[in-house]
């Protein structure tokens, strides 16, 4: 049995321990032993690991050691210090046990059995450097194949230049256009995939290499893409199907129907589904409607998607789908619901927002003995702490009274960030961490931390040239990051 040692800060001391009895106590979670270390700073998440290791030279008898999540650096000092394996759990103490339990564990979602085709819709009005650039962009987010998009009564002069390019840059490369000269040149040009053929084009795939992507001849007419399909059968022609699917109001449930008539009929061939034609005319947030399509191509056995980029509203669909495919595909694997895989396509809400409620941040409060401020979301509101008391709120501009920094810039401009994060998290039913960016899923930025330390040197520099030293014992505010019951401690207060 594996015996792991906790690091953990003064105020968090009481909470772990409480809840690690409680997974020791459930019978479905992975059983080990433990050991909890306080490591002499009220608050972990300000543990460093050059500070660990001066306090901590060694241990015995463990097999891994366990730091809060929100602890910063590089434990590889920790682990060839130690000579055992050192790891950060959870940001929050109240997700240990879905940490340690089967929800918590990292799955594997390096596969999947989706092509994403992203398209350039607008290549014909782009530079060649315009459209490596998108290339680029689309492929970070993803995609596997570029897409050339021909608009329809305008010349593309420079497509073939343009698929050389994309090949040359290492590019998989298709071209989507109803004129066959296009279709024609592209294939010369050396594209991969030539969107879209039919019954009545089909002599094109007969004369370059590049893999056809059939159509129906007519909208929704599924005999000219079965004619198409048997033709390409018959001479052994690689190929991808696409019933094509509409939008809603449109056509939407009845090419639904068509995509699994189309599985059923065609257990092993490759079928696309063009998924913007629902992501781009629907104003709704791309992130569910992805999830709900890339359900059904799960379903289907689906190969292929053709993105689209082109919406405001839709401008993180390629990297939604990329997350979606790999969701989907681990969690069929595994005979799951897709809940737990990743947070992704969790852009507004999250399954669990509020992990304290109102009365555990009051005892979290009763605890505090230093001037700085803590805060908080619960279901209740926004809750700001600090050893004068606590304070609810759902309105932040409610608090300014009552927090005297009037007269500290710096201090105002950090809770005025803050505050503002809580409010849209109790809003959103979103996880707040203090000093912690809202997390968006897929939308989500990393954290300025350059930004965030130049900002709490100059609060320093502002506190010494603005307090005498008889009056900073307890008139100042400072605020940093937080384990899971909150802190606002200076840095020169570390240790």
């Amino acid at each position: 049995m594996n015996r792991l040692l906790f690091l953990t800060g003064k105020l968090a001391e009481h909470s772990l321990h409480q809840i690690l009895q409680a997974i020791q106590a459930d019978s479905k979670q992975s059983p080990f032993e433990y050991e909890v270390k306080q490591i002499g700073v009220s608050v972990a998440a300000l543990m460093t690991p050059p500070l660990i290791a001066r306090r901590l030279p060694k241990v015995e008898n463990i097999d891994k050691v366990i730091l809060p999540g929100l602890c910063q650096g590089d434990l590889g000092l920790l682990e060839s210090q130690w000579g055992v394996p050192v790891e950060r759990g959870p940001k929050d103490l109240k997700d240990l046990p879905q940490y340690f339990g089967q929800q918590g564990k990292v799955p594997d979602l390096s596969q999947h059995s989706v092509l994403i085709f992203a398209e350039i819709v607008d290549a014909p009005d782009l530079t060649i450097e315009q459209i490596i650039a998108k290339a680029q962009h689309f492929k970070q987010q993803g995609a596997d194949v570029i897409d050339l998009g021909c608009l329809p009564g305008k010349a593309f002069a420079h497509m073939t230049e343009s698929v050389r390019a994309l090949k040359s840059a290492g590019f998989q490369v298709s071209v989507d256009s109803m004129r066959e000269d296009d279709l024609v040149a592209a294939g010369k040009a050396g594209a991969d995939y030539l969107l879209s053929l039919h019954e009545n084009s089909l002599w094109i795939a007969e004369e370059v290499a590049s893999t056809p992507v059939l159509i129906p001849a007519k909208p929704g007419s599924m005999p000219s893409l079965q004619r198409a399909i048997e033709h390409c059968l018959k001479r052994e022609l690689a190929f991808i199907a696409d019933p094509i699917l509409d939008p809603i109001h449109f056509g939407f449930t009845e090419s639904i129907v068509r995509y699994h008539k189309l599985r059923k009929k065609y257990p092993d061939i490759a079928i696309m589904m063009g998924v913007g034609n629902l992501t781009e005319l629907t104003d709704a947030d791309t992130t569910g409607i992805n999830a709900m399509l890339f359900g059904m191509i799960s379903e289907l056995n689906i190969n292929a998607v053709l993105a689209t980029s082109v919406s405001a509203h839709a401008c993180e669909a390629v990297a939604e789908a990329d997350i979606a495919r790999r969701v989907m595909y681990r969690a069929k694997q595994d005979k799951r619901l897709p809940r737990g895989y990743d947070s992704g396509l969790l852009g507004l809400h999250d399954r669990k927002p509020f992990p304290y409620s109102a009365a555990e941040i009051a005892e979290m409060a009763r605890q505090i003995k230093d001037p700085s401020f803590r805060i908080m979301v619960s279901e209740a509101g926004v809750h700001v702490y600090n050893r004068d008391g606590l304070q609810q709120a759902t309105d932040p501009y409610v608090f300014y009274p009552e927090l005297q920094v009037q007269d500290d810039a710096s201090h105002a401009f950090y809770l005025g960030v803050e505050l503002a994060r809580a409010q849209i998290a109790w809003q959103l039913k979103k996880r707040y961490v203090q000093d912690e960016m809202l997390e968006w899923g897929v939308a989500s930025v990393a954290q300025n931390k350059q930004a965030k330390v130049a900002h709490r040197e100059a609060s320093i520099k502002e506190r010494q040239e603005t307090v005498k030293p008889d009056q900073a014992s307890g008139a100042t505010v400072q605020a940093s990051a937080k384990e899971p019951v909150g802190n606002s401690t200076s840095p020169e207060n570390k240790e």
